[in-house]
């Protein structure tokens, strides 16, 4: 039996911002862990899109603010639809030996607490009618509402869900612990005086607003550097490819299917920009969400084999730091859990081939962009 009580956090920070400093205080005094273990997507993200700074960056700012250990979420989960993305982070934090799950939601008391309620009970997945005229996400939302009685819209509201689905599945189940967010909802364009959503600031730093971001962020902005990355920065390799590619040779892309590969492929010719491309290609079946997953898919040419999510893609775990309560937990884990811990990528891990290989390639690109390694020479984190 671990004796330290630890809790889960999936997170992206990107960028982390005083709403993720709120949740990292609040889990801790609600929780009563020992030690917060953060489960953090890397370089890319899970609406299909890179980070805006990369992972070093970011897992540093978690540690600084309130984090004691840092998990690399890796790709193969971190780039997948929502329930995916939960099954896999969720698995994690099982296997770490966190007894609890907190995240933040727009209405902690009333809608997820109804949802949990039938979640526990009698709520199962759906198996509706595909209707081509509808994304997969409305169709979701309107089986959701018809077994609960209300609908569900706001973004952290339907991840909730998607834990708790995932979270019913585990062998060892987390205790769920929603925190009521504080500020503004997860996608809203305005702010308060302390508190933005996280593609708020986004846009304040692609726009080079940064005394706008500032007040948002528990940290000095230029701690991250002044690279700050976005599609656009990637939009001319992945224009390139499709203009050299076949819609054959696009078929063996992770998800392309329904003759996407077709309109990928079509629609690239007279595209001026990502934005273009993806307004392009969208149609009522589709959500942007899917579609620029689907593009950084393609950009990344990754295949179906390499995004087979089962226990076995979940391992080795990924150490990016640790405060001293974290090195603390780790030692103490070590003990009792079956994952094998990393801290370091050697050259037989990252080969094409190795257990970190997927990882270690679609992090070249990153590297390519910002000129800063991702993985062979970077040392874990460790903060006093």
């Amino acid at each position: 039996m671990i004796g330290m009580k630890a809790c889960g956090i999936i997170a992206e920070y990107n960028p982390f911002h005083n709403g993720h400093a709120y949740l990292l205080k609040a889990a801790r005094a609600q929780s009563g862990a020992d030690a917060l273990v953060v489960v953090m997507s890397g370089n890319y993200v899970q609406r299909g899109e890179p980070a805006i700074v990369d992972k070093w960056h970011r897992a540093r700012t978690a540690l600084q603010h309130g984090a004691d250990l840092v998990i690399e979420l890796p790709f193969i989960v971190a780039g997948q639809p929502a329930d995916r993305f939960a099954a896999g982070a969720l698995q994690l934090l099982e296997a770490l030996g966190c007894e609890t799950l907190a995240f933040g939601v727009e209405k902690a008391a009333n809608d997820f607490q109804t949802l949990l309620a039938k979640i526990s009970s009698d709520l199962v997945l759906p198996q509706f009618e595909v209707d081509y005229t509808k994304t997969y996400a409305t169709q979701w939302n309107d089986f959701i509402e018809a077994q609960i009685g209300h609908r569900i819209e706001q973004p952290n509201q339907l991840l909730a869900l998607s834990y708790a689905l995932a979270n019913r599945e585990l062998k060892s189940p987390l205790k769920m612990l929603p925190i009521e967010r504080i500020g503004v909802a997860h996608d809203a364009v305005q702010s308060s005086d302390q508190f933005a959503s996280a593609s708020t600031i986004r846009r304040l730093l692609l726009s080079n607003q940064l005394d706008q971001a500032q007040r948002f962020v528990p940290y000095g902005l230029n701690e991250l550097g002044q690279r700050w990355m976005s599609w656009s920065d990637f939009w001319p390799y992945l224009h390139y490819f499709l203009n050299v590619s076949s819609p054959d040779c696009l078929s063996s892309i992770y998800q392309m299917s329904e003759g996407l590969e077709y309109r990928f492929w079509e629609q690239n010719l007279q595209s001026t920009s990502f934005d273009d491309f993806l307004k392009r290609v969208k149609s009522k079946r589709y959500t942007y969400s899917r579609l620029r997953r689907l593009a950084l898919y393609t950009l990344l040419q990754t295949t179906a084999t390499e995004m087979k999510l089962d226990s076995a893609a979940l391992q080795p775990v990924r150490v990016l730091g640790f405060s001293s309560i974290g090195q603390a937990y780790l030692h103490d884990v070590r003990k009792t859990i079956a994952p094998q811990l990393i801290t370091r990528v050697t050259a037989e891990l990252g080969k094409r081939d190795g257990v970190l290989g997927t990882q270690v390639r679609v992090d070249r690109l990153i590297e390519q962009v910002t000129g800063v390694e991702q993985n062979f020479h970077q040392r874990v984190l460790m903060m006093t």
